[in-house]
Order: structure tokens, then C-alpha cells, then sequence
């Protein structure tokens, strides 16, 4: 090997050195500094009792009596959701998936305005359904603590507080994952640690914070922070 060819490949992998040693160091902090075991708690009675706090701090009956909710997440996909019907109607770029949450085979495909049908269809249903299971959880996931397929569990936490473990058994798009709820004095949500098959790191914290009530009297959140990254969710309304 020529010395011109030996040196293009020490240039390169000075360049793969120069952008990935920075990440994994970055990542080796974050690893030690946040990695967690996920903590066992107790089920049963107390469990559910908290969870049932959280709900009243959020008011819970104007949630289930909200029939529509739309909302913008990170400003690129937006939905409008009929909780009634199950149906949610999903927009980014220039596709429109209207997804039967009961029945995805029933959903229906616009690009551009124009129905598809193709195989290119089916792909978007699945690519709307995992963005609607991801993007709705960050808007209403205090209100899915008693869904079916969950656990609930009370652990306590620093400074002998009550926090609510809760494991997703089965369904979304990434069941097994567990979310423990950190509450303020009210049972009200202000954050919660995750333990997702996504996230290369155990029990990151996100917040759940800046609140807004809808015209029906739910409560949602308008924006998260997890770590350096801001998570904004705009343009929510619901109604009855």
C-alpha cells in the first residue's frame, strides 16, 4: 500500500475517532451517571390507591367525558382523535392516515390528497400507528395507569415518598416497558423514570410539566425535558 493510500485511511479513521469517541464518552457519563435498576415495589391496594390520586389531581372524569383531542407534537405530525369511535386521523409531510385504532386493516391512506391503496399503504398504517403510539403516550399517559395489560406497583423513593410503578404488559408498540410516576404533594404528575426496550439507558427522567386544561376540563401536558432535549406538544384541544 502506497503512502498516499495509507494516508487517506489515517485521515479517515481520524475523522470516525474525531465524531464517535466524543459520543461514547458522552454515553459512558450518561450510562453511570443515570443507569438504574428497575425497582420493585408493592402491588395491590396501595398501589391502585395512588394511582387513583393521580387520576382525581387530573381530573379524570373530564377526560373520559372528552370525546375529541387533537394535538401537534414537535411541531411534525399532527392528530385528531375521536375517542368514541377509536379512530385517530394522523398527518405528517403529505400523507393522512385515518387509523381504526380497533381495526387497522380498516384504516384508509391519503398522499397528497389522493387515496392510496398499494402496498405503499400498508406501510404507512404502521408507520402512523407506531407514531400514534409514541406521540399520543407522551400526551395522555397519566390517564393509561388502569389500561388492560398493566401493573401497578408503590415504591418509595427519596425522602420516603410514594411513587407509582407501572408496567405495560401487552400492548403498543413495545410492551414489557415500565414507567415509574414521581408526583408532587397534590398526586399530581411532575415527571416520570423510564425503563423502555428504545432507550439504551435504565431510568432516564423526563418531565411532565407545564400543564394546560382543555375547554372539556382535561389536563394535559404541554411540554417535556429529557435530558438536554426539549419535547413540545402544541395545539391541543378537547372537547365533549
Amino acid at each position: 500500500m502506497n503512502k498516499k493510500y495509507k494516508k487517506i485511511l489515517k485521515i479517515c479513521a481520524g475523522v470516525i475517532v474525531f465524531f464517535t469517541l466524543p459520543s461514547l464518552l458522552l454515553f459512558g457519563f450518561l450510562y453511570f451517571k443515570y443507569n438504574q435498576e428497575l425497582p420493585e415495589g408493592i402491588s395491590g391496594k396501595e398501589a391502585d390507591a395512588l394511582a387513583v390520586q393521580m387520576l382525581d389531581a387530573l381530573n379524570y372524569d373530564a377526560y373520559k367525558n372528552t370525546k375529541h383531542i387533537s394535538w401537534t407534537f414537535k411541531k411534525r405530525r399532527h392528530y385528531e382523535l375521536d375517542k368514541e369511535r377509536n379512530i385517530c386521523k394522523v398527518f405528517w409531510k403529505g400523507n393522512k392516515v385515518i387509523l381504526d385504532l380497533t381495526h387497522t386493516g380498516n384504516s384508509k391512506v391519503y398522499i397528497h390528497g389522493f387515496k392510496n391503496e398499494s402496498a405503499l399503504a400498508d406501510e404507512l398504517i404502521s408507520k402512523a400507528l407506531n407514531y400514534y403510539n409514541n406521540d399520543s403516550f407522551w400526551l395522555l399517559a397519566p390517564y393509561k395507569v388502569f389500561d388492560q395489560g398493566t401493573t401497578r406497583q408503590l415504591v418509595k423513593i427519596a425522602g420516603n415518598k410514594d411513587a407509582l410503578l407501572v408496567t405495560y404488559t401487552s400492548g403498543g408498540s413495545t410492551p414489557g416497558d415500565s414507567y415509574l410516576w414521581i408526583l408532587d404533594e397534590k398526586h399530581k404528575p411532575i415527571a416520570f423514570r423510564m425503563w423502555t426496550s428504545i432507550l439504551p439507558i435504565d431510568g432516564i427522567e423526563a418531565s411532565w410539566s407545564n400543564w394546560t386544561t382543555t375547554d372539556s376540563g382535561a389536563q394535559l401536558p404541554t411540554f417535556h425535558k429529557l435530558f438536554f432535549i426539549g419535547l413540545e406538544i402544541t395545539d391541543i384541544k378537547g372537547t365533549e
